[in-house]
């Protein structure tokens, strides 16, 4: 007797969110990356729609790497002490889908850079590179909170991803973002209530579900990613099961949770394979956009996902 698959079809839908501008859209952006839109559980193609592959952000700072493994100085080399040379390698070499500016000289404990400073950086890479961007704070509050808002405007019509508006802090970012035409990140920590509760309180200021993207606050690969596995798959089915203010993409900040355990540090090109096994696992659990640092990690998770789609 021949077995029969039993497929779900669901009612619900994950919103679209389309990050950058091109020229017929106001922006200057090369191109622009759709991600969302499923209609079906992470890779279950008979189910039902899955139009956006998951895309990879490269991680660029706006000040000179530190404490960062040999492994990635190595394949980064003199570019990691230039930020604007770090942004062009990732975006013309490494062929980068987007790029994440994380403005870690602002915080109080790495150089105190001024508002005024971040959006100038923010400008010149717009200048030096045309993809995508997504800009997302030090992970100071209060000082992200006078970062944000100017490098928002700084990047007026270009139609970034800016983040990260927190339950706590999140009134005054998702304001910027909504007059400057970007896209927000909603930060919650590993729990569906909250990343709910959150994207309401966006939402009832006036921006879009559709110009959201939840940021789980993933673990990497034996460091709570089970336990972030979970919460996504939760999130995502309550989300297709008809829950709108679930029905948002996920953005996982992959590199930075990879690369500061301590696997990562024992032994050459380990970091790469935690980074990559990381990567594919959150793919499973419905990653949208998967922030990475090392290219070979980058790389090897691209060739799969190609590979996923292709079959």
């Amino acid at each position: 007797m021949e077995t029969q698959l039993i497929l779900d079809k669901w009612p619900g839908a994950i919103s679209v969110v389309t990050i950058g501008a091109c020229a017929a859209n106001g922006g200057s952006r090369s191109q622009s990356v759709a991600v969302g839109g499923q209609t079906a559980m992470p890779l279950l193609f008979k189910e039902g729609g899955i139009p956006n592959p998951p895309r990879i952000a490269f991680e660029v700072w706006d000040v000179p790497a530190i404490d960062f493994n040999p492994e990635l100085i190595s394949a980064y080399g003199q570019a990691l002490k230039d930020p604007l040379a770090w942004a062009k390698i990732c975006a013309e070499e490494f062929k980068a889908d987007l790029l994440c500016l994380k403005l870690q000289g602002t915080h109080p404990d790495f150089g105190d850079r001024s508002p005024a400073q971040a959006a100038k950086f923010v400008f010149a890479v717009l200048e030096a590179v045309k993809i995508p961007l997504i800009i997302i704070g030090s992970g100071d509050d209060a000082k992200d909170n006078l970062v944000l808002p100017v490098c928002s405007e700084a990047a007026r019509g270009q139609r970034c991803l800016i983040g990260s508006a927190v339950q706590e802090n999140y009134k005054t970012l998702t304001a910027s973002v909504l007059a400057d035409g970007h896209s927000i990140i909603a930060e919650s920590p590993i729990d569906i209530n909250i990343a709910k509760q959150l994207n309401i309180l966006i939402s009832d200021m006036g921006l879009s579900l559709e110009r959201i993207l939840i940021d789980p606050t993933i673990g990497a690969l034996g460091y709570g990613l089970e336990y972030a596995y979970s919460i996504m798959e939760r999130a995502r089915l309550a989300a297709l099961a008809g829950d709108k203010t679930l029905a948002c993409p996920f953005i996982c900040f992959v590199g930075q949770e990879s690369w500061r355990t301590k696997e990562a540090q024992a032994a050459p090109r380990q970091g790469i394979i935690w980074e990559t096994l990381t990567a594919t696992s959150l793919i499973q659990a419905g990653a949208d956009i998967l922030v990475m640092r090392h290219p070979q990690a980058a790389k090897n998770v691209s060739r799969h996902i190609a590979d996923l789609f292709k079959r």
